[in-house]
Formats: structure tokens, sequence, C-alpha cells
């Protein structure tokens, strides 16, 4: 009878054509597999090892921005969604041409992720940050053209930083972002590095990262209503508020978390504001037919550049709003600053 650890070994002997199969926008590196996070997110600070080498097992993942690690059977249920042990582990057999016959027995030496010890850091982390007001978060934000803040952010001197592949960590500049689930309880945080005199995000490697819970959650701005606007990065939303600044936002931070997020039970309407890109909209139709399913109405809009930050600092909000009036109806004038759009 197989065991848990049984089947993990045997997905780690198949460790590459795996990545290819589960994670296709990752990227091959020596003897790693490059990919933004463990639901398959395009990026480089997730690697999963697929040879064994200096006594370290193929088959095992580490995210650096989160402080996640696990084998292949995580990367299955992250990536399909899925929670119970058996449809994990069917999966995994199918890959691996097993027959459904043989039973898998979970194992207690499976590795599993300790959110709950990310989330508290994250707490930790957030309650050591300031309001962003004369902050260079503002400064940073404003020099984007942004003019829609809220209490989810907030600033931080020293946030410690290390590469994906090294190990020394060193303190640097930060916006942080509250990430919250539909009871208001924090289960992350996101982390901008910043550059404080340019006024602009770090040149560093992966300088965008999240640690915690974001599956299902997102960083929230706004009062509560029956519309909520969705989409993918701060930035993006952000541009979005500043176009209507009383519109309530839920920024997802990556096109597969957008398709994942759980729509709050009050929301009636939601509103998607997805990047020009072919995950973001993959993202976007995924977020609206699990809302059409549950019988909400769905708005899709997208920017005329990559995404709406670019739209707002090359053509600007009045021209945004003109769009956003033309295609999403009269409903938006609700959200927008008086005597915005035409006279």
């Amino acid at each position: 009878m197989e065991s848990a650890s049984d089947l993990a070994e045997a997905l780690a002997a198949r460790a590459e054509p795996f990545c290819r199969a589960y994670l296709p926008d990752g990227t091959l590196q020596g003897d790693y597999w490059a990919v933004g996070d463990a639901t398959g997110t395009p990026g480089q600070s997730m690697r999963v090892r697929l040879a064994d080498r200096c006594g370290r097992s193929a088959g095992k993942w580490r995210d650096y921005a989160t402080a996640e690690f696990g084998d292949l059977l995580d990367i299955i249920a992250h990536v399909k969604g899925l929670s119970d042990f058996a449809d994990v582990a069917s999966e995994a057999r199918a890959f691996l041409g097993h027959t459904d016959a043989q039973r898998v027995e979970p194992s207690a030496k499976t590795p599993a992720i300790q959110q709950s010890d990310l989330q508290e850091k994250a707490r930790r982390l957030l309650g050591t940050g300031k309001p962003i007001a004369g902050t260079p978060v503002e400064a940073y934000l404003k020099n984007r053209g942004i003019r829609r803040f809220g209490r989810a952010l907030a600033w931080h001197p020293n946030v410690f930083y290390r590469a994906p592949r090294g190990s020394k960590m060193s303190p640097e500049p930060a916006m942080l972002a509250s990430i919250t689930d539909n009871a208001g309880r924090t289960t992350g945080v996101a982390r901008t590095w910043l550059d404080v005199e340019r006024r602009c995000v770090a040149d560093l490697e992966d300088p965008k990262r999240v640690m915690g819970t974001l599956y299902g959650n997102a960083v929230r701005f706004g009062r509560r209503d029956s519309v909520l606007g969705c989409g993918e990065g701060l930035e993006t939303m952000l541009s979005v508020g500043t176009v209507l600044p009383y519109l309530p936002l839920a920024a997802c931070l990556t096109a597969t978390h957008l398709g994942l997020f759980e729509i709050p039970d009050h929301v009636a309407e939601v509103w998607i504001f997805h990047d020009e890109d072919e995950a973001g909209r993959l993202g976007a139709a995924r977020l609206a037919r699990r809302a059409r399913k549950s019988g909400r109405r769905v708005v899709i809009h997208g920017p005329v550049f990559n995404d709406f930050n670019d739209d707002l600092t090359d053509i600007g909000e009045e021209f945004i709003y003109g769009r956003m009036l033309h295609e999403i109806g009269p409903i938006v004038e609700a959200f927008a600053r008086p005597g915005m759009g035409p006279a």
C-alpha cells in the first residue's frame, strides 16, 4: 500500500515533467524550476528542486517571498485548489499513470505549510508600520499619479529583504499592505521595497512579495457596498480608485489570486479591472464565471495600455473616467468625484 511519502517520492522522480505540466509559466534554471508561487504564477521567487544534490532531495520547493515550503503533493493542492487529501492523491496517481485501486495513506511525515505562523509574523510586521502620510510610501504612490490611499497601507523604513538565491538579509524601506479575509481578519502582508530617493520600486530581485495567506483574500479599500471593484496589483487598483474614489476595492495581487478571490456575501455586483495580458484576462474570466454562477452581476473592464496605472500616467484620469462611463454605464457616477466628467 502506497503512503503519501511514497507518492511524493514517485512525483519527485519526475520533477521536471511535473513542473512543466503543473507550473507551465515557470522556467528551467539549472537544477531548479523557477516560478512565482505555488499556484503557478509567473515569477522567480519560488524554486522547485529537480535533482538530488548535496543531501537535498528533488521534489522539494521553497517560496522565498513567503517562506512557504513543501513537496509536489502540496503543489497539486495549490494549483488545483484541492483541500481533501484523497483528491490530491487521485490527481497525483493520474499524473503518474497509477490505477485508482492503489490506495494512498496520509503520512505524518508529509510536509505541512505552517500558515498560522506566517500570518502571525505578518500581523507583527504590520503592527510596527506607520501611517503613510508624509512618508516615502505616499511619495511613491503620488509619483505614479495615485491619489487614493487607505488604512490598509503602511510605511516601514527597515523590512528585511533576502535575494531569492542569497542567504544574507538586509533591512530596506518598504510599503506594507494588509491582506484580509471577508471577516476582516489579517491573513498576510504584501511588501513592496522602495527606492526612496527615486520614489519608485527598488531595483531588487522580486521586490514585491507576500507573507501569509493570500488565497481567497485581498488588500481592501473603502466601505462595505453592494458593488466591489476587483483587480490584480495594488497600484492598478489604487489607480482605479483615483478615478472612482468612492468605489470599494479589492487588490488580489496576482492574476491567479484574482481568479481565486472569495467574493463577500454582501456583494451583488462585481467590477473586474484586469491587466491587459493573457494571465490577467484568464484571472478575470475565472472570477467572472464564479460570480455569475452565484447570481451576481459582472462587469469586466480592461485598460488601454498594460494596466490602469499605465493609463493613469499616460492618458489621464478624465480619459479613463470617460471610458468607464461609456462601457460600465452611468452607475460609475455614484463612485466618482463631484464634477468629474464632461460639464
